[in-house]
């Protein structure tokens, strides 16, 4: 069936409530990479309970209970893609909460029936105690088998332009080959991430990443070589997903500064591809 327009513009999901502890919190930082060197102080602040801080985007794990309603869309899974991911931090999140969560459909875009349709799911997160705004955050998703629905066209997000000079600074990440392994256990167990046979039906000739794996990694990266590891320097986190990456290999990132933006992408080391890019992080003095 086709996007009903109006139907879907009407979905969300209001006061979900949502908890999470340190656990959830350590092993989404060593999912994304964080420990690799256990005496190293820094490292450990992630990755231990003692005066522990969390990674800027462990909203991307904990903040998903309201994003059901994209069951209700109407949109065919099978030829959905995730497109981008956008992260706006209103304040950092503790090692430990329990949340409320919102969420809602904040555009519909139809780009053709030949083209498919865009779908952007906005969600807000909230201590359920205090009230404190903790993040917005939003998905796009490129749905390529439901354009034609007869919805706007136009005033979809438009993606961070890169400048056009050379980067200001390059840095390499690493990924393990066992990473998807790890990752998986923050909640996402499509097989797609571990099953070679699985992954083989869909075209690749392995398990690839998670793309929010590889989303978490780079700001992994941007973290310690931009910011010392001071998570509370970022305010924002944005970035549109390219190609995937398969555990194991090398991700260089490039950034550039102007202000309070860091503008970034994301591409492989020993392949001709980009990862991810149009990012934009906004930090604090």
């Amino acid at each position: 069936m086709p996007i009903d327009y109006e139907k879907v513009m009407s979905l969300k999901s209001e006061g979900i409530e949502a908890s999470y502890s340190d656990r959830e919190s350590i092993l989404y930082a060593l999912g994304v990479g964080f420990g690799r060197d256990p005496l190293d102080a820094k490292e450990l602040s992630y990755t231990y309970e003692k005066d522990m801080k969390t990674v800027p985007t462990l909203p991307a794990v904990v903040g998903t209970a309201g994003l059901g309603i994209m069951i209700e869309t109407g949109i065919n899974f099978m030829l959905m893609v995730h497109g981008e991911q956008r992260l706006t931090i209103h304040k950092h999140m503790p090692a430990a909460a329990n949340l409320k969560l919102n969420s809602r459909i904040a555009g519909a875009y139809d780009k053709g029936a030949d083209k498919g349709a865009l779908l952007v799911i906005e969600s807000e997160g909230e201590d359920a105690d205090s009230g404190d705004k903790y993040f917005t955050q939003a998905m796009t998703l490129f749905c390529r088998g439901d354009g034609g629905f007869g919805g706007p066209s136009d005033g979809a997000p438009e993606p961070h332009q890169i400048p056009d000079r050379d980067p200001d600074n390059s840095f390499e990440v690493e990924t393990l080959k066992d990473q998807a392994l790890l990752y998986r256990l923050s909640g996402d167990r499509n097989p797609l991430h571990c099953d070679p046979d699985f992954a083989s039906a869909a075209g690749f000739p392995a398990p690839i990443l998670h793309g929010l794996c590889t989303y978490g990694s780079v700001c992994r990266g941007i973290l310690v070589n931009e910011f010392d590891y001071d998570n509370t320097k970022m305010k924002s986190f944005d970035a549109r997903f390219s190609s995937p990456v398969f555990p194991g290999e090398t991700i260089i990132i490039e950034t550039w500064r102007d202000g309070n933006v860091l503008s970034f992408r994301a591409r492989l080391k020993d392949r001709d591809a980009m990862v991810l890019n149009n990012g934009r992080c906004e930090f604090a003095d």
